[in-house]
């Protein structure tokens, strides 16, 4: 498989992250995204005309949405991060999925305005950022009522791999993380993780500050 990828993407991160913890092996094919805009050059627009990257290349079969390779990579090689079959989860899992999108286009934005100047209202972006992590911390917060570490159950499914890279990321975006202990103990779960892999910005595990107070509350 190959994967047409930019380091600094948290949506391409995302793919290289659930390709390690399941062990698939991936083909990197570099892109020169900023400043080149490689990504909206000939090559890639013939494979996705919508000028985005992550794009995976399997045989004869192209994917360019983060989730729907996600899910591929978990049907091919690890279907428990699929989630249970429980009608209950299944839709649990597509609402966070959907929600991860929502995570791009408000922290992602931040974080590219903030880091490569790209037009943008900041504060809107900032705004709208605040509003999803809030969302975020408080359907944590219900699951660790429920002994659950994770969005879905007390495992990790590609729901959560979806919606990690751009919160880890937010302060890039001018988005602190300070508020949301919740979120900062999921965090940790994710990078405790077998297989778990680096990007910048996101280190592994024994370079974080000691856990916050777990159940939201600190002392």
């Amino acid at each position: 498989m190959k994967l047409y990828d930019y380091i600094l993407s948290p949506s391409c991160y995302k793919i290289r992250l659930m390709a390690a913890i399941l062990g698939v092996k991936l083909d990197i094919r570099p892109v020169d995204f900023h400043p080149g805009a490689e990504h909206r050059g000939p090559e890639l627009l013939a494979l996705n005309p919508a000028g985005s990257i992550p794009i995976l290349e399997d045989g004869d079969l192209v994917l360019t949405e983060s989730s729907a390779i996600l899910a591929y990579l978990a049907a091919r090689s690890g279907p428990e991060w699929l989630g249970a079959s429980a009608p209950q989860e299944t839709a649990r899992l597509q609402q966070w999925l959907s929600f991860s999108h929502r995570l791009t286009a408000s922290l992602g934005g931040a974080r590219l305005h903030q880091m490569l100047l790209r037009p943008g209202n900041i504060e809107a972006l900032q705004a709208q950022g605040v509003a999803a992590l809030r969302e975020l911390e408080a359907g944590l917060f219900e699951q660790r009522l429920r002994d659950m570490r994770f969005l879905i159950s007390n495992r990790a499914t590609i729901a959560d791999i979806a919606c990690f890279p751009y919160v880890a990321l937010a302060p890039d975006g001018g988005i602190s993380l300070d508020p949301y202990p919740n979120i900062r103990l999921w965090l940790r779960a994710i990078r405790s993780l077998e297989g778990f892999i680096e990007m910048p910005g996101i280190h592994r595990l024994h370079e974080l500050k000691p856990d916050p107070h777990p159940a939201g509350l600190e002392k």
